[in-house]
């Protein structure tokens, strides 16, 4: 029996610093969508899987920024993995799967242009397509390699190397032949990225961290890799080597806080002729389709490993596992199971 209503979430207050649960987002409940409610090239989905990222923290405020701020009232943003429920495209026909980025909702009509049919490659699963075939591998791929140019031989340092992006990040270093040191922030996720084939990982909670990383990056830097910003950029800072290049992607631990701070010692990038460079992985997009075949053939050949911490619990769920991933709660890519597709809830289709 089909259902009569769908739910969404819209944001409702502002973050200061912290997100608030049932406070800063909050559910809204609404009559199902059908096949009549369809014009000519559009398309009706249900959402399988939902996307969570760092930088949607940044799209709660009211500034200026690469794309416009999520309005008060407004769904949430957020790409996901959905499957055609009916269909006025004569590209997609029920039942198919696909990418797109309709939000933080249960059901959507979406424009033919603004979905992208999800094909699984040998070796991969259908999370992939928000993952290491996403918008995580592809940021990734085009900072460490256009951004930050690797080169064999590169020492490379990745912060928040156990994420999502941080993980791909490593593993892209390794096979262009660089040295890699992991950073992350528990000591099985260090195991992990040695598993990935990281020469080294830290912990960062670790109370010897400091002498650690001095210790460990005695050699200098060539490459950092930044997801996290702070503390872990100033110590980033101190340890380049001259003409060294920073791939400025994100600075999740900044985004909660009221009053971030940068590095104090920001005038080491004026004394080791630093390369510092912030990017946006939409500023590739017609590169997608190239460096997706490149990360696919990785994948397939095993040359690419990943994990994915997925939170169950529906679109209500979202809001809380949200709150997590600045916690660090994920290894790899997090993601909410909005609708299970079949009764182990697996990720495979």
């Amino acid at each position: 029996m089909a259902q009569s209503t769908y739910q969404s979430v819209v944001l409702a207050k502002r973050p200061t610093s912290l997100i608030v649960p049932g406070e800063t987002f909050t559910v809204k409940e609404h009559k199902a969508l059908s096949a009549s409610d369809l014009k000519d090239g559009e398309v009706l989905v249900d959402t399988l899987y939902l996307s969570l990222d760092p930088a949607m923290r940044g799209w709660l405020n009211d500034t200026r920024s690469y794309v416009p701020p999520v309005q008060i009232g407004e769904k949430m943003r957020g790409a996901v993995i959905a499957k055609v429920l009916a269909s006025k495209s004569a590209k997609f026909a029920e039942g198919n799967y696909v990418t797109c980025s309709t939000g933080w909702t249960e059901q959507a009509i979406a424009k033919e242009k603004e979905l992208t049919k999800l094909e699984v490659p040998a070796g991969g699963q259908v999370t992939d397509a928000l993952g290491v075939l996403g918008m995580t591998g592809l940021t990734a791929y085009f900072g460490l390699i256009d951004v930050g140019k690797v080169k064999a031989g590169d020492f490379v340092v990745v912060s928040g190397a156990a994420g999502a992006t941080g993980s791909v990040v490593c593993q892209i270093a390794k096979l262009k032949g660089a040295k890699v040191l992991g950073l992350a922030g528990s000591d099985d996720k260090v195991e992990w990225l040695k598993e990935l084939g990281c020469d080294g990982a830290l912990n960062y909670k670790d109370p010897n961290f400091r002498a650690q990383f001095k210790e460990a990056t005695k050699d200098l830097i060539d490459v950092f890799f930044d997801n996290v910003g702070g503390e872990i950029l100033e110590m980033a800072l101190s340890r380049a080597k001259a003409h060294s290049r920073f791939i400025m992607c994100g600075a999740i631990s900044q985004y909660n806080d009221a009053k971030p701070t940068g590095p104090k010692n920001i005038s080491m990038v004026i004394a080791m002729r630093i390369r510092m460079e912030g990017f946006i992985v939409f500023d590739y997009v017609k590169e997608f389709p190239a460096a997706r075949r490149e990360l696919v053939q990785w994948l397939s050949d095993g040359k690419l490993k990943r994990k994915e911490t997925i939170v169950k619990g529906g679109l209500r769920a979202a809001e809380q596992a949200l709150v997590a991933l600045y916690n660090g709660i994920n290894t790899g890519k997090l993601l909410v199971e909005v609708k299970a597709e079949n009764a182990n809830g697996g990720s495979r289709l």
